[in-house]
């Protein structure tokens, strides 16, 4: 029996080539977006979850209340995982460790060759806490030494040959003008690259206690550092319970902490849930895998929709197949059955070409997602592509075969069948929601490039272009007087200054201290900068003046921005004092986070030392030259090191990668769904054009003009695309007007973009359904009308 209803199937699609491949066609491509969608959204929520201890892992948080709202943040006191683990029976293991990106890139001096690396301080339970497998070296111990270093297996063979030899070897690490010799105690094994934070060593964190002279007597209600509080609870341990106990944890260490309460959450859900509003989470990435996995799935309906309405539409062509099953016993289940094994048939075959054109756009893909994704044979991956091609299957042929198998052998036979008014409104529907979602898809495109090109083109209250950064390292971070005054005779630079840091990384509520004036408190980012950084970055003084070598206390002074002024009220800026700080100068707003957020309080403190990243201004048209010969005297001052720069432009757009991405795939998307509801338009079109064959040739008999019968084929599509357009702006202008709000500085919604995105779906229609009209329309009355 499966084989006899295989055999229909076959004859079914060579009979009907044109809609066998336009169902093809539309269900392979939606299909080949929504396997990569999937790729990218399994690889997404894939993030961190592979430690040994998931589950049981998680990062202390905190909340502080302020005037404004709650604040959340990771950071906290350096003692903070040791009093955890000596008070709380619930916690396993718990360590203290540096944020991600905290340090720039040190230099590993070994004994034949130096390196730039990324790392970070952890105390001794990192490795028992996470799971970066050491393959040389005891994760008990190989943290214990002040002066140990744990090495990647990448980095240990660059410095050492092999990772066996690493171990017990002497190197130095510098960063700026620190410098260290430190012990190989352990070597790690490569961290996934599904891993959210990346690093090739970690250092001691008591080493890091000692630098910074942290002691056991920190005072609890100043301890507001960046440090990360890693915990692994017992097992059975219940982690609402231990949120209750650990709450007020801060302010029995010290009264002055009554607005602060600590709490966890899972570690593996910070990558996708990583922000928080007032206290409670706020999405994150998560946001963007529910939008690229509705987008995949509303194509794939778009894909389904053809299927559907070309399956009913075409009903007459299978009446007496039909009738006749019917009238030799054929149950309407068996109908249903075949029906939905040739839809099945048809979306299996299109996954073939999908998986075939996933493969082919892979590598273009990966470049746009900033991923690594691949089409690997595992079993997860093969069952889900399956999965998603049966259900794609099932859900084009479920209408279409509980309409085709409804049909009665008698009203067939005598010809008295006729559409009903529910199925034709039914297909008319399925139209309008295709274009629907064009029409949605378009405004998207049309206003995530406008809002990104007015990112790029915003007045950041800095001057980022024909900037260069670097970190230092050697001989220029331990004189960096000496070394910002000989690269600023080097012809081609118009200045140069340092700072610690980087303020572009910074986010609202960064690493600086809360500044109190008349009972007001007030959280900052500060920026500890040499001289002429303002003026390097082209940042304005409003009013005072900037940090100058003619005044020796300015080290005691702090320059402002307007945003700290007026969260504190004050009238008279330049000379009150903020703690034992006096204001010398208040500089204008300037973005030194992401346009999502609004411009926070920001104090510049003058540190004529810093010069751990050092900022050039380049004269305009000279940038090749210029970096030549900074790359030439950088390599002579610091005995032959690297130059390793970046524009700080390129810093700024970095920010705004996400949506960069969104553009491109809404792009990518867009033209996907107006290309798949132009096929179903193409084949309903192609189908009436047949039907009315005898009609149109007929009409021209009796003297129809071509423009009437273009008109009469036309006109009944084009209404339902007009529909659709009416139906899609305000559901659009809601979509956009929800994004733009991420953004507290966004582009103003303007008309055009949503009559523009409704004509352009109306011109592809029109083009579309024309072409096929106008074909029809040409044809010789004679051939129409022969057969009869």
């Amino acid at each position: 029996m499966f084989k006899h209803s295989l055999l229909l199937i076959y004859r079914g699609f060579v009979r009907s080539k044109t809609t066998f491949f336009i169902n093809l066609v539309g269900l392979s491509t939606g299909l080949a977006c929504a396997l990569a969608v999937y790729l990218w959204v399994n690889d997404e929520l894939s993030f961190d979850k592979y430690h040994q201890n998931e589950g049981r892992l998680f990062r202390v948080m905190e909340n502080q209340r302020t005037p404004e709202g709650i604040n959340t943040r990771d950071g906290n006191t350096p003692l903070l995982a040791e009093a955890l683990q000596a008070e709380m029976p619930e916690i396993e293991y718990a360590a203290a460790a540096t944020p991600p990106n905290f340090f720039p890139k040190f230099t590993l001096v070994g004994k034949e060759k130096s390196i730039r690396a990324v790392g970070k301080y952890a105390a001794k339970g990192f490795f028992r806490i996470f799971t970066y497998p050491l393959i040389q070296g005891n994760p008990d111990q190989a943290l214990v030494d002040k002066n140990a270093i744990v090495l990647s297996a990448e980095f240990a063979t660059m410095l050492f040959g092999t990772p066996a030899n690493a171990i017990g070897k002497s190197l130095e690490w510098q960063l700026a003008d620190l410098k260290q010799t430190c012990v190989v105690s352990g070597v790690f094994d490569r961290i996934p690259p599904n891993s959210s934070e990346q690093f090739d060593f970690v250092l001691s964190f008591d080493a890091f206690k000692d630098i910074m002279k942290i002691g056991h007597n920190v005072d609890w209600a100043d301890a507001n550092g960046p440090f990360s509080t890693f915990v692994v609870l017992q097992e059975g341990a219940n982690s609402e319970q231990f949120n209750n106990k650990i709450a007020g944890l801060l302010t029995r260490k010290s009264a002055k902490n009554a607005n602060r309460t600590l709490f966890i959450e899972p570690y593996s859900a910070s990558y996708l849930h990583g922000e928080h509003k007032n206290g409670v989470s706020a999405g994150g990435r998560i946001e963007y895998v529910k939008l690229f996995s509705a987008v995949a799935a509303l194509i794939l309906v778009i894909a389904g929709i053809n299927y559907m309405n070309l399956a009913t539409a075409k009903a007459s062509r299978r009446l007496k197949e039909i009738g006749v099953r019917k009238t030799l016993g054929a149950s309407r289940a068996t109908l249903v059955v075949h029906f939905l094994t040739e839809s099945v048939l048809t979306a299996f075959l299109a996954l073939i070409i999908a998986v075939v054109l996933v493969q082919i756009a892979l590598p273009q893909f990966n470049e746009i997602t900033g991923k690594h994704l691949t089409l690997a044979p595992k079993l997860s991956v093969m069952a889900a592509f399956l999965a998603i091609a049966l259900l794609t299957g099932l859900l084009a042929g479920s209408y279409p075969a509980f309409y085709l198998s409804g049909f009665k052998p008698a009203a067939v036979f005598r010809g008295t069948l006729m559409n009903s008014v529910a199925d034709l409104w039914t297909r008319k529907g399925l139209v309008v929601f295709q274009f629907t979602l064009s029409v949605l898809f378009i405004v998207c495109v049309l206003v995530i490039h406008r809002q990104i090109a007015f990112v790029q083109a915003k007045s950041l209250g800095y001057d980022k272009s024909n900037v260069i950064y670097f970190e230092t390292g050697g001989k220029s971070a331990q004189q960096p007087g000496a070394f910002l005054a000989e690269l600023k005779r080097l012809p081609g630079v118009v200045n140069a200054s340092g700072m610690w840091g980087f303020f572009v990384e910074m986010g609202p509520h960064g690493p600086g201290p809360e500044v109190e004036w008349e009972g007001r408190k007030v959280a900052t980012n500060n920026l500890g900068v040499n001289y002429d950084l303002l003026e390097t970055l082209g940042i304005q003084i409003k009013e005072g003046r900037s940090f100058s070598r003619k005044f020796r206390s300015d080290s005691l002074k702090i320059i402002v921005n307007e945003a700290l002024v007026a969260r504190l009220g004050l009238q008279h800026p330049v000379g009150t004092a903020l703690g034992t700080a006096q204001i010398v100068g208040v500089a204008k707003d300037f973005h030194y986070a992401s346009l999502h957020e609004k411009v926070e309080p920001f104090i510049f403190r003058l540190e004529p030392q810093a010069a751990g990243t050092v900022l050039v201004k380049l004269a305009a048209g000279q940038e090749k030259e210029t970096i030549n010969r900074l790359r030439r005297f950088y390599q002579q001052f610091n005995a032959g090191m690297p130059l390793d720069y970046q524009f700080l432009d390129a810093a700024y757009q970095a920010q705004y990668a996400s949506e960069r991405r969104v553009a491109l795939l809404s792009r990518y998307f867009a033209g996907l769904a107006i290309v798949i509801s132009s096929l179903g338009l193409l084949g309903l079109t192609t189908f009436t054009a047949e039907k009315r064959r005898k009609e149109i040739g007929v009409r021209k008999v009796l003297g129809a003009s071509q423009v009437s019968i273009v008109y009469l084929l036309s006109i009944d599509l084009a209404k339902l695309v007009i529909v659709a357009i009416a139906l899609a702006l305000p559901l659009s202008y809601l979509v956009v007007r929800q994004w733009l709000n991420s953004f507290e500085y966004r582009i103003p919604l303007e008309i055009w973009y949503f009559l523009g995105a409704g004509f352009l779906a109306l011109l592809v229609a029109w083009i579309t359904v024309g072409t096929q009209a106008v074909r029809a329309a040409r044809a010789n009355p004679v051939l129409c009308l022969r057969d009869e």
